[in-house]
C-alpha cells in the first residue's frame, strides 16, 4: 500500500487549505490545518503552548499511516517533514495572496461565523502583506529554507 505524507505550506492566502483539501480528498486521506492544533479551541489566534501543538502533530502522524498536513509554522513543519514523502511550497506572491484572502470562503472550523471570520479580515491582510519582511517562523525566509533543505520529492508552486 502506497503511502501519501504531504506537508504544504506557504504565506496565508497562498492556496493551502484548497491544495490540502484536494490532495484529502483524491487520496481519501486526513488533513491536519495546523490552525487547529495551534490555536486555543474557540480562541482565534490565542496559541496553545508549543509542546501541547507538538505532541497533537506527532499523535496525528503515528495514527495515520498518510495525511496531508497544511500550515506557516515552521516549527510544527520542521518535525512533519521528517515523515513526509512530499512537500509543497505555495508562492503565489503578495498580491495574490491578499486577492484570496479577500475572496476566502468561511472556514467554520476556525471561526464560529462568517462575521467572526470577517472581524480578522484587516489584522490577516496586513500579515499577508509581512510576509518577504518578517523573520519568524511564518515568513518567506523560513519557508524558502525548510523547501531547500528537503531533499525528497518536492513542488514550489508559484502561479
Amino acid at each position: 500500500m502506497t503511502m501519501y505524507r504531504f506537508i504544504i505550506f506557504g504565506n496565508s492566502g497562498s492556496g493551502k487549505s484548497t491544495l490540502a483539501n484536494k490532495l484529502g480528498q483524491e487520496y481519501s486521506i486526513p488533513v491536519l490545518d495546523l490552525d487547529t492544533i495551534v490555536w486555543e479551541p474557540n480562541q482565534i489566534a490565542i496559541r496553545r503552548p508549543h509542546e501541547d501543538a507538538e505532541n497533537d502533530l506527532r499523535g496525528f502522524i503515528k495514527n495515520h499511516p498518510s495525511w496531508v498536513i497544511e500550515g506557516c509554522y515552521s516549527t510544527l513543519i520542521k518535525i512533519a517533514i521528517e515523515f513526509a514523502t512530499e512537500v509543497y511550497f505555495l508562492n503565489p506572491g503578495i498580491d495574490k495572496c491578499v486577492e484570496n484572502n479577500r475572496n476566502r470562503p468561511w472556514e467554520p472550523h476556525k471561526f464560529k461565523s462568517p462575521e467572526e471570520q470577517a472581524q480578522t479580515f484587516e489584522f490577516l491582510n496586513n500579515w499577508i502583506q509581512q510576509y518577504e519582511e518578517r523573520d519568524d517562523e511564518f515568513s518567506y525566509l523560513s519557508h524558502r529554507s525548510i523547501f531547500e533543505q528537503f531533499n525528497g520529492k518536492k513542488h514550489e508552486i508559484i502561479a
